[in-house]
Order: structure tokens, then C-alpha cells, then sequence
């Protein structure tokens, strides 16, 4: 495959940044629509991206500064070199939902709520990400003889000239179905607000976990005979089962136009004290009446 896909001068488009570009417009503009459907805040869904972008990319590169933490003692320059390259997926999702915790937080947003909102675009942005990741031939799959193979011939990152597992596409695959089902878990089975961000968890750590033991580069590290993707995925996964219990066990999702606009005896004060003047005007006019009916049955009298 080919990462320098053309150039426009001294500008060069890379396949692998193009990709993620796409990837983190798409996860935007689906968040802001489902946003807008759910009766949620849709401008407030540009500063939830930034925030999860900004520290996901922090994440990111802080955890593969980590699998390399020897060789960057030896050589400190490697951390310049590699500003524009080297990250790793899982610190890019804790960094991310670190950020989107942050925000959340600052601009009074119910969590959980735009958790389920943003998580399902995560997986959508990583669909478009993985493709990027098979333009560019890192994240490559191990050697193969099977004829569902890929074989690179002009790769920076991957062995050229050698069939290889295709862990991009099918990560890719992976992540496309999972935003599918999250997007139906969501509108069809959801009962509790959290449910969607637990099964994010859950099933994204345990198709990373399977699919880790085809990756071939190895310069991610590994924990013992795991590699490091495969030792936090462990972490990951726990804490989607044990979300997932917790969520389960609260007070049910309700609708989320109501979150808002207020709760449901908040909207009911607020149609009151709109009713009241109109109340108080009908008495008013009321007790004029009764009051002039009073008068003219006096007038009769005398």
C-alpha cells in the first residue's frame, strides 16, 4: 500500500492522516445528529471532540513513549522524531474518555449520557482510523500462507514482499460493527444511561484482546507473554462487565430531552409559573364581574 496517496506542492497527503481526519469528522457530525435526536446539547458536542482528541492524542503517545521507555533513555531525541508517528490505540481510549470526563464536568453534562453519545463515534472514527493504519502498514498482522493475506510492497513499516494477516481491515471490520451494534443498543435495548459506554468496553477489549495474537509488531512491548495492548485490554474489559452491573443496578434512562430542559417536576413548576398570570388574570376579571353583578342587583333594589 501507499501512504503518500498525492502531493499538492510541497504539501504531501498522507493516507494514514487523511484517514484519521475523516474518522474524527465522522465521529462529529454523527455525534452532533444523534445529539439533536436525543434531545441532548448539539453545541456542545465541538468541545466534547476537541477535548477527547487533544488528550487522546496525550494518551496515545504517552503510553507508546512507555512500551519504548529503554530505547528513549538511550536516545532522548527519539521522542522529537516520533511526534508524527508511534501511538497505541488503548492510550488513545483513556486519554480520550479522560477528556470527555473533564469536560463533561466543567460544562455541568450529564456523563454517562454523552459517554453513550461519544463512544459509539469512537468506534466509527476507529473504523476510518484502522484504514489509515493499512495505507500506511503499521499495526501489520503476522506472516501468513493463508489466502486471505496482504502483502506490502512499498510499506515504511511493515516487511514488504511477505503475506502478512490483514489485522488492519479486519480491526476495521471490527470497529465498523461495533458502532452499528452500539447505535442499535442504544435506540432498541438500552434501559440505563451508561450501558452503551460499558459494552464499548467490553467488546472492543475483548476483539483487541483476540486479535492482538496476529499483530506482528512486536516494538509495542509486551507485559510477561501479553503485549501491552492485550495486558490493559484485560483492565478494560473488567471494567466494562463491572459498568455494566453498576448501570444495570441504578434508576432507568429516561428520555433524554428531559436532561436539559430539566426533570419532569422541574418542566411542571415551570408550565405553572407560566400559567399562573394567565390564572390570575382569568380570577381577576372574574372578581370584576361578580363585583359589578353585586352593584347593579343594589342599584335594583333602590
Amino acid at each position: 500500500m501507499y501512504n503518500d496517496l498525492f502531493s499538492i506542492g510541497p504539501l504531501t497527503i498522507h493516507g494514514y492522516g487523511l484517514m484519521t481526519a475523516i474518522g474524527i469528522l465522522s465521529a462529529y457530525f454523527t455525534a452532533e445528529y444523534r445529539a439533536k435526536k436525543k434531545g441532548l446539547k448539539p453545541e456542545k458536542i465541538f468541545g466534547l471532540v476537541c477535548w477527547c482528541v487533544i488528550l487522546g492524542y496525550i494518551g496515545s503517545k504517552l503510553l507508546y513513549m512507555i512500551t519504548i521507555l529503554p530505547d528513549l533513555i538511550a536516545d532522548p531525541s527519539i521522542f522529537l522524531h516520533s511526534l508524527g508517528d508511534g501511538w497505541v490505540v488503548f492510550g488513545g481510549i483513556l486519554g480520550g474518555i479522560l477528556g470527555g470526563y473533564i469536560y463533561c464536568r466543567r460544562s455541568k453534562l450529564e456523563v454517562w449520557k454523552y459517554f453513550d453519545l461519544g463512544l459509539a463515534s469512537v468506534a466509527l472514527a476507529q473504523g476510518f482510523g484502522r484504514i489509515g493504519c493499512f495505507l500506511a502498514g503499521c499495526c501489520f498482522g503476522t506472516e501468513t500462507s493463508c489466502a486471505l493475506s496482504i502483502t506490502f510492497t512499498n510499506s515504511n513499516f511493515a516487511p514488504n514482499g511477505v503475506p502478512l494477516v490483514p489485522t488492519q481491515l479486519i480491526s476495521s471490520a471490527l470497529d465498523f460493527l461495533l458502532f452499528f451494534f452500539l447505535i442499535f443498543y442504544d435506540k432498541k435495548l438500552k434501559k440505563r444511561d451508561g450501558e452503551v459506554t460499558a459494552w464499548y468496553l467490553i467488546l472492543y477489549s475483548a476483539g483487541r484482546f483476540i486479535l492482538e495474537f496476529w499483530r506482528g509488531d512486536l516494538i509495542r512491548g509486551s507485559v510477561g507473554t501479553l503485549s501491552t495492548s492485550q495486558f490493559i485490554g484485560i483492565f478494560t474489559l473488567i471494567a466494562g462487565i463491572v459498568l455494566l452491573v453498576l448501570r444495570r443496578k441504578s434508576k432507568p434512562a429516561d428520555d433524554g430531552r428531559q436532561t436539559d430542559a430539566g426533570t419532569p417536576q422541574e418542566e411542571a413548576e415551570a408550565i405553572d409559573e407560566i400559567d399562573s398570570p394567565a390564572e390570575e388574570a382569568q380570577a381577576d376579571v372574574a372578581a370584576e364581574g361578580e363585583k359589578d353583578k353585586k352593584k347593579t342587583d343594589a342599584e335594583s333594589e333602590e
